[in-house]
């Protein structure tokens, strides 16, 4: 890769997952408005968020590549997204509890003056959490800036996921396997 691809996020999870792989990148953060666009499957918005994070950093890095992705929970058809409040993450959490949801990650590559957009989707059952699981957990973590209010890789994933189907790193954040064979695809790699 000649020149570092650009990761259009703020989160130190996808910076990490990245450096793992050990994928040269830099970050510029999308200014993108992130509210979830209507009339849309909830398993198709964050590949579109995705796409709008990359298309707003291309117009200031138009011939460089760019990888944006966003996260979302899904249960029943709902989409739990960050909390607003310790009480939400609350009540995410217990609702949570006890049953499996759906992670899907949307990624977008702009490269050669194209979208490139994929999806991964993961399953995560909880076992059931005790009031005082979540309590410590909220008030000890601060999970505000996690979609479901929680993220796999802290203690809450180590004492309360029963089982996990699909990308581990899908959960974190990124599906980085799947990245790095697109990547490869396209010749960047």
């Amino acid at each position: 890769m000649k020149t570092p691809l650009i990761l259009a996020s703020a989160s130190p999870r996808r910076s990490e997952i990245l450096r793992l792989a050990d994928i040269p990148f830099e970050v510029v953060v999308s200014s993108a408005d992130e509210s979830h666009p209507t009339g849309i499957a909830p398993e198709e918005i964050p590949a579109a968020i995705a796409c709008k994070k990359a298309q707003i950093v291309a117009e200031l890095h138009a011939n460089r590549t760019i990888l944006a992705a966003d996260t979302v929970v899904i249960l029943d058809g709902s989409i739990y997204e960050k909390p607003t409040d310790e009480a939400s993450a609350y009540r995410m959490l217990a609702t949570l509890s006890g049953k499996t949801h759906t992670v899907v990650t949307g990624v977008c590559i702009y490269h050669d003056e194209n979208f490139h957009v994929f999806s991964e989707r993961s399953e995560v059952s909880f076992r059931e959490l005790t009031e005082e699981e979540i309590k410590y957990y909220v008030s000890r973590y601060k999970p505000m800036d996690k979609a479901g209010s929680y993220a796999v890789q802290e203690w809450i994933g180590a004492v309360g996921i029963h089982s996990i189907k699909g990308d581990y790193f899908n959960i974190v954040g990124l599906p980085v396997q799947r990245v790095y064979l697109e990547l490869k695809k396209l010749g960047i790699l």
